[in-house]
């Protein structure tokens, strides 16, 4: 039962993520455990980063670029005080041995016009501002030009007056190392996190693919590793396959006694009936006979299932070419008067055991021989991977509403289909079984022939 909190965070998702952001969210295990690990990362570094950036970064880029800004501001005072050859000599002597700076005056030349762009706007926008807020003259910031040197030009009355000044006087020069810092640790959780979840969603594909083994009949080497919750579900599934194994075990020795039983006193009826006289009535008792013993057999072999047992010896899967075991069930239907089409593909080949599927197989042509008077059986590879088989027929077929209903163990519909006298309605159950024992399904629908099409599906 839903409790009221898990409705309240069920609705809180669906608005917070709409279905146009859901489609793009990954939708493994490894994506989404992944996700869950960097986002909150990725937010930290980039929390970090802004914090140093607005604390600690501009602050140090502003007081470098005004402390700048006043010795620019102090040289063009200065040389517009006295601008004479003898003052421009003692400022340039000055500033290159106390500031660092480089000064020369471009008589007669005017500011450049432009500027370039550059990769950090903010602290070029802090330098000019300083040297906006010194400064009545106009002037010209360059930061792109030069990778070591600043180049501010100012207008003067006998032309331009250009200070070189070394880049780690207006910016905090080490900055870039502080990224690189972040984007090293960055880089170092995402390496670390991929091993670990990757790791641990390997044993939760391992557990999957020794469950889809073991559901199509086949069996793997599965030993739980991974997490404790992981190892614990592993525990779990062998456990569960070692109950189901001994079911079948015990199902398997009830079936021979089953059959060893019913087949005694059988075979002494038809003994019986073979040594009285003939008569109307005897004959009516051995058509009575014939058909129990057919509704034994089909019961039986309903009853074995599709685990892959295939009663009491075993049957492996194997790469088995379809072509001869589908002319092999057509023939058997030939002989019972049918008209039966084969096409197939001579190398067409699909993972299957062998005498299961074949039974599987025997089933849905005889169901199709049965209410038709022509079959067709086709058989293909699939572009994604896999085989397909249709079953065509030109008999009544079966409502649509009806298709689930027609798989049902002795299901008999009074419309059409599974009215056979012979069998008690267990034809397309045994083949749904096998089938789906192999990994694929069997399922219905209506054939271009005006009858029943069963379509088989087997994975690649």
């Amino acid at each position: 039962m839903t409790t009221p909190a898990a409705r309240a965070f069920r609705t809180f998702y669906r608005r917070l993520l709409p279905r146009q952001l859901k489609r793009w969210l990954p939708t493994s295990l490894f994506g989404r455990s992944l996700l869950i690990i960097l986002l909150p990362v990725l937010a930290m570094q980039a929390l970090v980063t802004w914090a140093f950036f607005e604390a600690h970064w501009q602050t140090v880029t502003a007081q470098l670029s005004e402390g700048l800004a006043g010795d620019v501001a102090a040289i063009v005072s200065q040389y517009e005080a006295d601008p004479t050859p003898r003052t421009l000599e003692r400022l340039t002597t000055l500033a290159a041995r106390t500031q660092s700076l480089s000064v020369v005056l471009q008589p007669g030349r005017a500011l450049p016009v432009g500027q370039r762009a550059t990769l950090i706007p903010p602290l070029d926008y802090a330098l000019k501002e300083a040297v906006d807020d010194h400064l009545e003259q106009a002037f010209w910031i360059d930061t792109t030009r030069y990778p070591a040197y600043v180049d501010i030009r100012v207008r003067v009355r006998e032309g331009t007056l250009r200070i070189l000044a070394p880049r780690d006087r207006a910016f905090a020069a080490r900055g870039h190392v502080f990224f690189f810092w972040v984007l090293a640790a960055t880089l170092t959780l995402m390496a670390v996190a991929v091993l670990f979840i990757r790791n641990q969603v390997r044993s939760i594909e391992r557990l999957a693919a020794a469950a889809e083994a073991f559901g199509r009949g086949g069996d793997v080497a599965f030993k739980p590793h991974g997490a404790r919750e992981v190892r614990q579900a592993g525990e779990a599934f062998l456990a569960m396959r070692a109950r189901i194994q001994r079911h079948i075990e015990q199902r398997t020795l009830l079936l021979a006694s089953v059959s060893h039983d019913l087949r005694t006193p059988l075979t002494r009826l038809k003994l019986e009936a073979a040594l009285s006289p003939p008569s109307p009535r005897m004959d009516a008792i051995k058509g009575d006979l014939s058909e129990m013993e057919h509704m034994i057999d089909e019961f039986l072999d309903f009853a074995r299932g599709a685990r892959g047992q295939e009663g009491e010896g075993g049957e492996a899967t194997a790469r088995t070419r379809l072509a001869p075991m589908i002319d092999a069930v057509a023939s058997g239907a030939r002989q019972a008067g049918v008209a039966v089409t084969v096409e197939v593909a001579d190398d067409l080949e699909a993972a299957i055991r062998p005498h299961g599927f074949k039974r599987a197989l025997v089933n849905l042509v005889m169901n199709a021989a049965d209410h038709g008077t022509c079959v067709v059986v086709e058989a293909r590879a699939q572009p994604q991977g896999g085989v397909v088989i249709h079953v065509d027929d030109d008999g009544p077929g079966i409502a649509p509403e009806r298709y689930d209903e027609a798989f049902l163990p002795f299901a008999r519909l009074d419309a059409a289909r599974n009215q056979n006298v012979k069998g008690v309605g267990l034809g397309l159950a045994i083949a749904r079984d096998v089938v789906r024992g192999h990994g694929g399904d069997v399922t219905l629908d209506k054939s271009p022939m005006g009858g029943l099409r069963a379509i088989v599906t087997l994975p690649g």
